[in-house]
This record gives structure tokens, sequence and C-alpha cells, in this order.
């Protein structure tokens, strides 16, 4: 999904939804970068059996906590990861609280020593970590070769149009509401009457408490927080602001 215009505003309530991937990987071998791109060293491990496979993914699911790679692009001491990486440092990591709601593996092919997976997971999860913690587990080595994102929360690539089909004809055509985007969170509907008060950043009084989006005749006029009080919902994102009376 691209944002555009005054929607770019939504990305953070998109960004950091749960995504879904198809990951393939190569077994008996590492990369210094966990994928493809980097350098590759085969190893002497075999390939794991596809029922050691099954045997160890319930190892891989659930809450745990994941280091990140180092040619991650989180910063350390103000400095990317993967810049560090490309200066040929190593750096300690913190790991992080993640959660994979399920592994499945989806294709194995020990000819070519490949497996491919579905995963789901948190927003923050490296897939390249996983695959490769998992090979660890097993008592290998692997690398991605290919990852694809197929859903972010309730957007999923099924809806996708390729770049190749977008020309100043259809685009118009694949353009979405920006509630659509964020119809995740619950919905206030207000009076056309007070629309106004919404699009100057007036507070609402909802007494709803966390996020919710703000819409009149379906039209998304903006994000609030409330606390679930008596005080007032303030606004986090405003798509109408600017316009008059």
């Amino acid at each position: 999904m691209l944002l555009i215009g005054r929607s770019t505003r939504l990305s953070r309530y998109v960004t950091h939804m749960d995504k879904t991937y198809i990951a393939t990987a190569r077994f008996g071998a590492v990369s210094d970068t966990l994928d493809a791109e980097g350098e590759i060293t085969p190893l002497a491990a075999p390939m794991p059996a596809e029922a050691d496979f099954s045997a160890a993914l319930p190892a891989f699911t659930g809450n745990m906590l994941q280091i990140p790679p180092m040619t991650a692009a989180i910063k350390r001491e103000g400095v990317r990861l993967y810049d560090l990486h490309r200066r040929g440092l190593t750096v300690e990591r913190e790991a992080r609280p993640i959660t994979v709601h399920s592994l499945i593996l989806s294709n194995y092919d020990p000819a070519e020593a490949t497996a491919t997976f579905e995963v789901s997971c948190t927003s923050g999860t490296y897939v390249r970590s996983l695959i490769s913690d998992l090979a660890l587990y097993l008592g290998t080595g692997a690398y991605l070769t290919a990852l694809r994102r197929t859903r972010v929360g309730h957007l999923s690539l099924e809806e996708a149009t390729s770049a190749a089909e977008l020309t100043a004809d259809t685009i118009r055509h694949r353009i979405i509401q920006p509630y659509k985007a964020v119809s995740h969170l619950p919905v206030v509907e207000i009076q056309p009457a007070d629309r106004s008060a919404v699009c100057s950043g007036q507070g609402l009084d909802s007494h709803r408490e966390g996020v919710f989006r703000v819409e009149v005749a379906g039209e998304l006029l903006a994000i609030y927080r409330g606390e679930g009080d008596a005080a007032l919902a303030r606004p986090e994102v405003v798509l109408c602001g600017g316009e008059g009376p």
C-alpha cells in the first residue's frame, strides 16, 4: 500500500500491524547478511529431514526474544547497524520481544536444499534471523533466497496492483479511501454540524479509551486518542485540517 497526500499521516497506524511473509531459504550454507546478497559460506552440515522441520517449528512460535541482525536499520549510538556492518564491525545488540503467530513449512525441496515457510508475526520480527536461528537449532545453517510480504494487518497482497498495471487511466480506480487503511481502529461517527470542530483540531467528548477514528457520513476526518474518563479526547492526526466551516 502506498499512502499519498495527507494520508501519509496514517502510516504509524499501518506499519506496526502484524505481518505475514512467504520466505524461502537455502540450507547447508550461511551468509554474513543472512540473505543471498551477502558472502556465502557452504557448510558440511546436511539438509535437515522434513520430519525434523515439523518437530522443530513449534519451538519457534509464540512469544520469544530475538536479537536483530547486523543488517538491520535500527540505530546503535546514532549509527544504523547496516552501516556498521558495511564497515566490517559487529556490535552487541539487545534482544527484543517478538511474537510468531504461526510458522508453517509450505514447501520442502531436498534436491535444492531449500525450504519455504509461511510466517505470521508481529511487526519488528526479522524473518531472516528467525530462519537462521531455526537452522542453527537443526544443526546447520541457512540464508534467505526470497522474501515476500503477503499481508499487513487486514491489507493483503491479493488486493494489490502491480506497478506495471498502474497507468494514468487506471490509477484512479485503484485508490482506496483512507478509512480502509485504518479500518482496524474503532470508529466514532459525529454529526455534520461537528465537522468544523474536528477539522480545527478541537477536543472531542467521546469517553473512549485509546485510539479511534472519527468519521462523518463514512468520511475519515481524524484519528483521536481518548483517556476513557471525563477528559476530552485529543486528535493525533487531522486529515481535514484547514477546511472552512
